[in-house]
């Protein structure tokens, strides 16, 4: 899918008006709307009344209880840029730990500002799916047949393969293109805080709550929501979601007021539902409510002629700004013959990689590595050999782990961390990404 730059609204909290006029300037020069705060009050009267694609906040505003808890309130997705006079190890850590995406030290350059907010601000995506293998072509149709109805789509495939996009795709195609996407991972939250994440609560629902809180569906109002990985969903969950997509309304959690949705839900899974229908572990009513229309994306081995157009297509969204790579024909060849096990997920990866062992703005086969590599550890004392070869994938990961965290140890944020490394902040986001997860799912 091809990408343009989101024309994103932003929010500055700062108490110096010189300052908050200065990145106000960089940014609307670089296309951003702003608008600023320069009192709690002004930060909270904006944080209610308009939707932000990311906050700056300046560190003694990010620490007062109001204005984090509107700011969570907002959308957890949103991303809080925390800035401050001084820097430390200690107040990065404590920021990060409260939820900051990173912590930017004054006096803030203008350009690298507008870098940084460029790395957390989501791209666009334009109305083009990459595709060029008849069988990737036959779903696109498919998709776009669908977009133009409310139906319920069921989206299905291997991990890693892209079905985020296709939901992605199918919302900007829709009549609700202009109107929010809104996606929940439901593996990759606990049991315990998804329901209370889809329905929303009121203050005082359980331990914790100490302000109402909008859930995913009200968030999604008018638009599209995605339940992503729905076969992961607790079976007394999905009990409460059927009744939610029968009767088109919801209650918050210790709520009374019952609030009518106008939302469009697709759902993602990487297992086959109809199996876990007859094992017990999914509703069969949930799962023909969803399945309205199934679409199913293949694994990228079996559309080979989507490979090269997405890797050309990584290479130019992951280039510097001064900074134009290619593909040779033999790194284009290792790229055909490879079976990616891990998708289309693995060959960002893959690129990513390859984006920085390259030297001559050409990748070349050398420069496409398959294998989990770590990168090289700081002292001798860290290098402790694998104790076969069945270990060897997690001993490399161990080791480009223990990397990473040295250098935001010395670095102090993500941004640092990613300079001494010599990666991009995206490059490293997505190391950090894949560590979490641990290994590619086939």
């Amino acid at each position: 899918m091809s990408l343009k730059p989101r024309n994103a609204r932003l929010l500055i909290i700062d108490s110096t008006p010189a300052t908050a006029a200065s990145m106000k300037r960089a940014l609307l020069h670089a296309g951003y709307e702003v608008d600023c705060g320069h009192s709690e009050q002004e930060a909270l009267t904006a944080l209610h009344s308009a939707r932000y694609s990311l906050v700056l906040c300046e560190k003694p505003f990010y620490e007062s209880g109001e204005i984090l808890n509107a700011i969570r309130g907002l959308s957890v997705q949103v991303p809080v840029l925390v800035t401050a006079d001084t820097q430390t190890v200690n107040a990065v850590v404590e920021a990060v730990k409260s939820g900051a995406a990173d912590f930017l030290s004054k006096p803030i350059d203008p350009a690298m500002l507008v870098k940084v907010v460029a790395e957390y601000v989501p791209e666009e995506s334009s109305n083009n799916l990459i595709a060029a293998d008849p069988s990737t072509l036959k779903i696109c149709d498919l998709a776009s047949r669908v977009a133009a109805t409310d139906a319920t789509v069921l989206i299905s495939g291997p991990s890693g393969v892209g079905k985020e996009v296709f939901a992605r795709y199918i919302h900007s195609q829709s009549s609700r293109t202009d109107q929010p996407f809104i996606a929940l991972n439901c593996a990759a939250i606990p049991e315990n805080m998804l329901e209370a994440m889809l329905f929303g609560y009121e203050k005082g629902a359980y331990t914790g709550a100490v302000n109402n809180h909008i859930g995913k569906f009200e968030q999604a109002q008018g638009g599209t929501l995605l339940l992503d990985e729905i076969s992961e969903m607790d079976l007394s969950l999905q009990a409460k979601l059927l009744r939610v997509l029968q009767e088109k309304e919801l209650e918050r959690l210790g709520g009374k007021r019952t609030i009518r949705l106008n939302v469009r839900v697709l759902a993602t899974t990487n297992r086959d539902l109809r199996e876990t229908v007859a094992r017990g572990e999914f509703r069969e009513d949930l799962f023909y409510r969803l399945n309205v229309f199934p679409l199913a994306i293949p694994s990228l081995r079996a559309r080979p002629e989507d490979i090269i157009p997405l890797a050309r297509h990584f290479v130019t969204i992951d280039r510097d700004a001064d900074q134009v790579s290619r593909l040779s024909v033999a790194a284009e060849q290792k790229l055909k013959d490879y079976h990616w096990p891990g998708n289309v997920r693995e060959l960002d990866n893959v690129i990513q990689r390859a984006l920085i062992l390259q030297s001559r703005r050409t990748i070349d086969a050398e420069d496409i590595q398959f294998e989990s590599f770590g990168l090289q550890t700081a002292t001798q004392a860290e290098c402790v050999e694998p104790s076969g070869a069945g270990s060897l994938n997690d001993w490399m990961r161990t080791q480009e782990h223990r990397q990473i965290e040295n250098a935001i140890r010395q670095g102090g944020s993500k941004k640092e961390a990613a300079a001494i490394l010599g990666i991009s902040p995206r490059t490293l986001r997505y190391k950090l990404q894949r560590l979490r997860e641990a290994q590619y799912a086939n």
